[in-house]
C-alpha cells in the first residue's frame, strides 16, 4: 500500500512539473517573435471564432502554433473580443501582439482624396475606382453636395456610405459657415452660396485670388450684369459628365442654356462642381473690391480691372503674350 502511494505521488509530481514546464514554454512562445518574415495582411471575416482566426493566422505565416495562440487568447480573457477586418502584421510579430491588434480593431486604413472642383459624376467615378470599397452607387448625387477632402476607411466600407459621408461633411461645413457670411450679400441660400463657390473654384487655382474673384462676381450680381464665366459654359456643354477637351467656341458662348452665364443673368440654377472649403469661404466672405472684370494673366493668375476699357487692355496684353509664346 505504501509503495502504491509513493508511485501515485511520483506520477502526480511529474504531471505538475510537466504542466508547469508546458505553461512556461507556451507563455514564452506566445510572447516571443513569430515566424513571419515580411509584412502581410490577413482578413478576419465577420463572425469568425477563435479557431478560425488562429487557422487564418497560421496559414498566413503569422503564427507557428494555433494551440499557443488559442490558449493565450483564452487565458488572457480575449478570446471573445476578436474584431473582424483586414489587419496588417509586421515581420516577427508575436502571437500576443497579433492578438492585441485584432482585439483593438487596428485594421488597415485606406484613404481617398477628392480634389476640389470635380463634378459629382467625376467624384462617383473616383469612389467606384477606390481600393477596398464595396457595393454599388445607385445614382449620381446632386451637384455641389459632396465636400472634397481626404477620407479614411477600412476594407468593407461601402461606396454608398462613403458618398453619405461626403454629403454629411458638406452639410456640416455649410451649417458652420453660413451664419458667418458677410452681410448684404446677393446670396439668399446655402445652395446659391455653393453655386457661386463652385464657379470661383473652377475659375482659379490661386488661393489668394478666390476671395477677389468672388468679389468680382458679387459686384456683377449687384449691378445686374451677366457673370460671363467660361466654366459655366463648359458645364452647359458637357452637362457635368466629363471634362471638355477643347477650347470654347463662339457657338458655345452663344448657345442659350440655363447654365450659360453669357446668355443668362444671375447665378446658374445650381453648382457646376463640388467646391472646397476655401472657395465656399470666399463666396460667403468675398473681398471688398471695385473690380468688375478679370482675365487670365498668362502666368497662372488673373489680371483684374474696374472698367471695361482697362479690362480690354488686359485682354490685349494676354493675347500678345500668348502670341509671343
Amino acid at each position: 500500500m505504501r509503495r502504491l502511494l509513493v508511485l501515485l505521488s511520483f506520477f502526480a509530481t511529474g504531471i505538475v512539473v510537466a504542466g508547469a514546464t508546458g505553461l512556461i514554454w507556451g507563455t514564452k512562445q506566445f510572447e516571443s517573435p513569430g515566424p513571419l518574415e515580411a509584412r502581410t495582411t490577413v482578413e478576419i471575416p465577420h463572425g469568425a471564432g477563435l479557431s478560425t482566426v488562429a487557422r487564418k493566422l497560421k496559414a498566413a505565416g503569422v503564427i507557428e502554433h494555433e494551440l499557443v495562440f488559442s490558449l493565450g487568447a483564452r487565458l488572457t480573457d480575449r478570446a471573445g473580443a476578436l474584431k473582424a477586418g483586414e489587419y496588417a502584421f509586421p515581420p516577427a510579430v508575436s502571437p500576443d501582439k497579433a492578438l492585441a491588434r485584432i482585439v483593438a480593431g487596428r485594421t488597415v486604413t485606406y484613404s481617398l482624396t477628392i480634389p476640389e472642383g470635380l463634378t459629382s459624376a467625376q467624384v462617383v467615378e473616383r469612389v467606384r475606382e477606390a481600393e477596398a470599397l464595396s457595393g454599388a452607387i445607385r445614382e449620381i448625387p446632386a451637384e455641389g453636395t459632396l465636400l472634397p477632402e481626404t477620407y479614411t476607411y477600412s476594407r468593407g466600407h461601402t461606396r454608398a456610405r462613403m458618398i453619405n459621408r461626403m454629403q454629411a461633411s458638406m452639410d456640416r461645413l455649410l451649417a458652420k459657415l453660413w451664419p458667418e457670411r458677410a452681410t448684404d450679400l446677393p446670396i439668399h441660400s446655402k445652395r446659391e452660396a455653393v453655386t457661386l463657390a463652385s464657379i470661383v473654384e473652377k475659375e482659379t487655382a490661386v488661393p489668394d485670388e478666390r476671395a477677389v474673384i468672388a468679389g468680382v462676381f458679387i459686384n456683377r450680381l449687384r449691378k445686374g450684369m451677366r457673370l460671363q464665366s467660361d466654366p459655366t459654359v463648359r458645364y452647359a456643354v458637357t452637362e457635368g459628365e466629363k471634362t471638355l477637351d477643347r477650347p470654347l467656341t463662339q457657338a458655345d458662348l452663344d448657345r442659350d442654356d440655363p447654365y450659360n452665364t453669357y446668355t443668362r443673368k444671375g447665378l446658374p440654377p445650381g453648382p457646376i462642381a463640388n467646391p472646397g472649403r476655401a472657395a465656399i469661404k470666399a463666396a460667403l466672405n468675398p473681398a471688398d473690391t471695385e473690380y468688375l472684370y478679370f482675365v487670365a494673366s498668362g502666368n497662372g493668375g488673373h489680371a483684374f480691372a474696374k472698367t471695361l476699357e482697362a479690362h480690354n487692355e488686359n485682354v490685349a496684353e494676354y493675347r500678345e503674350r500668348q502670341r509671343s509664346n
